[in-house]
Formats: structure tokens, C-alpha cells, sequence
């Protein structure tokens, strides 16, 4: 492994983000372009790879997609908004203009994989990682390895319950659900509902942030009973730039109200965290699952 080049593709809905680096997750080199039509995009992103002569690469790709290897549809975008890309084959684009090992999973799943590998999740092989920006993602971990069930968590759809005094703007951002978790806490969600502002120019409203932090609370709440996981980790632009986290962490304790003792609650603050690695968590994730592929 020592010596070979590992590319790391965080294939998002907006950016492509291509870089070079080591097993290690030390990145050399980055890039990055606009997600266009697959087209184009798949041949500047197979260009940028095959001229820096990659022995492995690993994918974290937008969602929702397909993550088992067992799946017909393996390595193809599903059901997007973008409608150009819906049904489109990634992995098998990228594997034919490269012809190196891939690792493909959602960005997310990543993200997660990045600091359970390399940031604060290391040594835990039961976690959670949840990114709130412009829509709410979630990857987990369980038993050491990333879920890949019918499709991978789209936890960030979980139902909660409207504040009663939740009284801000109209309607949900997310065009499915009324209220879950996405449609009122991302970032689409918040200006809509607050009259265009961004949730980093809400930080100082308490308010604003009691309602966000609350249904964060909810979604936590759930995470913890449904795959009780041993650390959760936060990232995302509306987690970086306000106070929601540390906020929720004293709301789901308080929701919790006593049902699960253990260690991990009592010490909340080492428990739900911010992500570590300087919003690099999705591309060290990538390298991770590059050097994987290139093991197995």
C-alpha cells in the first residue's frame, strides 16, 4: 500500500471534488468542477484522474443511489431531482474511463467512514454521522461496516413532531415531507420559512435556534434508540455556523428523560459532537475506500 496513489471522487449534486492522496488520508492534490450532464462531468472527471495515474479510487456519490453491490443498479443514480443523471451509471462510466479499483457508496457514508477512519468516530465501529446543509444525509456505521440494506439510511427524513409555537413561514423544504427533518431544518427549509435568510444569519435569533435545535433534539432521540450508536458526529454548513448542536444535545437528553443510562449520555458533550476534519471528513472518507478497493 506504502507508495501507491489512492484518488478520492466526492461526487456531489452541485461539485465534483476530485483528489489525489495517500492510504493514510494525507491529500496531495485537489480539484474541482461543476456537476453538469453526466456526460461531460464523468469525462473531466476521468481526464483529471487517468493524468495523475491512480492505482485505486474511491466514490462517495450524491444520492439516493445504489450502494449494494447485489443490486441490479449497483453504482447508479436513482431517483434524483437532477434529472439528467437519473438512472445514470456512475460507477460503471468512471470504471470504464479509468480501469482501476473503485469503492462506490453515498457521500455520506463516506463522511462517516472518514472519521471513523481518521477523525474523532476513531476506534467506534457503531456511529452515526449526520450532515445538515442544503439537505440533512446520514451515514452510518454498524458493526464496523456502512449499512447497505434495500438502500442506504435516508435518515434525514425522519418525521417529527411541529413545535406548538412554530409559527415561521409556510410549508416544509423538502417537496415530500411536510415535517421531516430535511424540509425544516436545511438550509433550503430555513430560508424559505424565514423569508430567504441563511441559517449562519439566525445564529444570534433564539428563537430560530431553539425551533432548529428542537427538531434535531428528535431526529438525535431516534438515532440513539433505533441503532444506538457509540458516538454521533455533526457536519454540514447549518451545523458549522450555528449553535444547533450544542443546543440539541441538552434537548434529546432531556427527551431521552432518563430511558437510556449509559456513559455515553451522561458525558453528552464527547458524545454528540461537530465533525473533526475541517470539512475534509467526505474526501479522507473517499481515500479510505479507495484503499479498500485496492485491497480487496
Amino acid at each position: 500500500m506504502e507508495g501507491k496513489l489512492i484518488g478520492a471522487l466526492e461526487a456531489g449534486g452541485t461539485k465534483m471534488v476530485c483528489a489525489v492522496g495517500r492510504a493514510d488520508g494525507t491529500v496531495i492534490e485537489s480539484e474541482q468542477f461543476p456537476t453538469t450532464t453526466p456526460e461531460e462531468t464523468m469525462a473531466l472527471v476521468c481526464s483529471w484522474f487517468k493524468e495523475r495515474d491512480i492505482d485505486a479510487l474511491g466514490i462517495g456519490a450524491f444520492g439516493p443511489t445504489a450502494v449494494n453491490p447485489n443490486s441490479e443498479r449497483y453504482g447508479q443514480i436513482l431517483e434524483t431531482p437532477k434529472t439528467a443523471w437519473r438512472y445514470f451509471d456512475m460507477l460503471g462510466a468512471i470504471k470504464r474511463g479509468l480501469d482501476v479499483p473503485c469503492g462506490y457508496d453515498t457521500d455520506v457514508n463516506v463522511a462517516c467512514l472518514g472519521e471513523c477512519t481518521f477523525g474523532c468516530a476513531q476506534g467506534y465501529d457503531n456511529v452515526v454521522y449526520l450532515t445538515i446543509g442544503t439537505g440533512v444525509g446520514a451515514g452510518v456505521m454498524i458493526g464496523g461496516q456502512l449499512i447497505h440494506g434495500m438502500l442506504h439510511p435516508e435518515a434525514g427524513h425522519v418525521l417529527v413532531t411541529r413545535d406548538p409555537s412554530d409559527t415561521i413561514g409556510e410549508g416544509s423544504g423538502c417537496p415530500y415531507h411536510d415535517n421531516c427533518l430535511e424540509g425544516l431544518i436545511a438550509g433550503p427549509g430555513v430560508k424559505k420559512r424565514w423569508g430567504g435568510k441563511r441559517a449562519s444569519e439566525l445564529a444570534e435569533d433564539e428563537h430560530a435556534m431553539d425551533l432548529l435545535s428542537g427538531y434535531l433534539a428528535q431526529a438525535l432521540m431516534t438515532y440513539i434508540l433505533c441503532y444506538a450508536p457509540q458516538k454521533i458526529v455533526i457536519g454540514g454548513g447549518v451545523a458549522d455556523h450555528t449553535p444547533i448542536v450544542q443546543l440539541a444535545r441538552a434537548k434529546a437528553t432531556k427527551l431521552l428523560n432518563g430511558y437510556i443510562a449509559t456513559p455515553e449520555i451522561e458525558h453528552i458533550d464527547t458524545y454528540i459532537v461537530n465533525n473533526s476534519l475541517d470539512g475534509k471528513q467526505g474526501i479522507m472518507g473517499c481515500l479510505a475506500l479507495g484503499a479498500q478497493a485496492l485491497n480487496a
